[in-house]
């Protein structure tokens, strides 16, 4: 055999080997590159449904529960402030959510589950810049419109108002509704915030 042949031999060799050896570098390179896509537990964990008991929230009563880093308001409305929600609509800017902040089955001026019209279910982020509202219960409160002032929600940033339904007020910076997370009720006092209700 002469040397031309030998070192065409070789050189197929060692291109095989230095092609198999490439090969499996890329391929230990690429797992920890296609591992990162995969999100954490962690990551995953935030983004899962909460469970919230309300067995306990007294009627008038507000409680705040985290959901996906947001805090999500969970309130327990009067007969009262049910009733306020009608007579309140004409200082609202969006009455019949039309802006679309909820789910299809949150519905009227409660903003809630049919049957379930009591809890009123909110991010509690204004929608005008992410702060945080205070809850205001209280009915003419002079600071916040007197009589127009039926119980909300009020954003002291830069005073954007919300009803206790979440619907904002007409004149004021935030330009839509609260948002409505999607929720469900899996008793009458347990809700899961982060799936969705059945519908049938």
């Amino acid at each position: 055999m002469s040397n031309d042949g030998v070192n065409k031999s070789r050189r197929m060799i060692l291109t095989g080997l230095t092609s198999t050896v490439s090969a499996v570098g890329v391929g230990y390179a690429a797992v920890p590159f296609v591992k990162s896509w995969v999100p954490s537990a962690k990551a995953k964990a935030a983004g899962a449904p909460v469970t919230a008991n309300i067995g306990s929230i007294e009627p008038g009563q507000m409680i705040t529960v985290e959901w996906r880093g947001k805090p999500v308001y969970i309130l327990r409305r009067t007969e009262e402030a049910l009733a306020s929600l009608i007579e309140g609509r004409r200082y609202l800017s969006d009455p019949d959510s039309e802006v679309e902040q909820q789910p299809a089955y949150v519905t009227g001026d409660a903003r809630a589950i049919d049957g379930h019209q009591e809890y009123l279910i909110l991010v509690g982020l204004c929608t005008h810049l992410g702060c945080a509202p205070t809850f205001r219960p209280e009915v003419g409160a002079e600071d916040l419109g007197g009589d127009s002032w039926l119980g909300g929600f009020f954003c002291p940033c830069h005073g954007s108002k919300f009803d206790l339904s979440g619907r904002v007020y007409s004149g004021v910076p935030a330009p839509i509704n609260l948002e409505v997370p999607p929720y469900r009720f899996e008793t009458d006092s347990v809700i899961v915030i982060g799936e969705d209700q059945e519908t049938v």
